[in-house]
């Protein structure tokens, strides 16, 4: 069976990180459009540096939960007959024991130089403007795909979706494109699993509602038998 995994905020969030929106709209007290987009970094380099250096600097201190631990698992079990994308820039599911985990909004824990365009693992800060590993010049930046930005990798994610047999929707809004159109390209059938039902939950075969780290377990046991 080939199946695509899509993961967002909530998986995470019962790992502690905060989600993408607050109930205020904000993120972590900020508007999305203050440090998340191309024209905000231009504006202001400093503040959109230092958030992403303070939630660097947060995911150090957290952990992978039950679901992300159960879709390792499901890995070892399914091998590259499982694609496990997500939205979230984390790094649990790699901790997790993930391998096969295909980042489209980026990673917090890269770097993007846009002088050389070369990417570099980055577990430090940006704000004070270190230089380039590879070109030396101070033109890094977080490697997080912004608003107004395409995301990374959609191809392969399109021609896994086509060849699917089952794909499922864990911890995400349904609101955020390209994602939320992932469910109308699945070629297979489609399950949600969500805190609550998303903005596109009638599009999909089935949905099952509850906390992720109850939910992912459950279903991995079930699939696995």
């Amino acid at each position: 069976m080939r199946i695509v995994v899509l993961t967002g905020a909530g998986i995470s969030a019962e790992s502690g990180l905060t989600t993408f929106r607050d109930a205020g709209g904000l993120w972590e007290g900020h508007d999305p459009m203050q440090v998340a987009t191309p024209e905000a970094y231009a504006d202001d380099p400093g503040l959109v540096q230092r958030f992403y250096d303070a939630r660097r600097a947060a995911l150090a201190r957290v952990e992978p939960n039950a679901a992300h631990h159960a879709l390792a698992r499901l890995e070892d079990a399914l091998g590259d007959d499982l694609l496990l994308v997500t939205q979230n820039v984390d790094d649990l599911h790699e901790r997790a024991g993930s391998r096969r985990v295909h980042h489209i909004h980026g990673r917090l824990q890269a770097a993007w130089c846009t002088g050389c365009d070369e990417r570099h693992e980055w577990h430090g800060t940006l704000a004070d403007e270190p230089p380039c590993p590879g070109c030396g010049a101070s033109d890094l930046r977080p490697d997080i795909v912004w608003f107004g930005e395409v995301p990374y990798g959609m191809d392969v994610v399109e021609d896994a979706l086509e060849r699917c047999d089952l794909f499922v929707s864990i911890g995400t809004s349904g609101v955020v494109y390209p994602a939320a159109a992932f469910v109308h390209w699945a070629a297979g059938e489609t399950l949600e699993l969500n805190l609550e039902p998303s903005a596109g939950a009638s599009d999909f075969d089935a949905s099952r509602q509850g906390p992720a780290t109850r939910l992912v377990p459950a279903w991995v046991d079930e699939l696995l038998g």
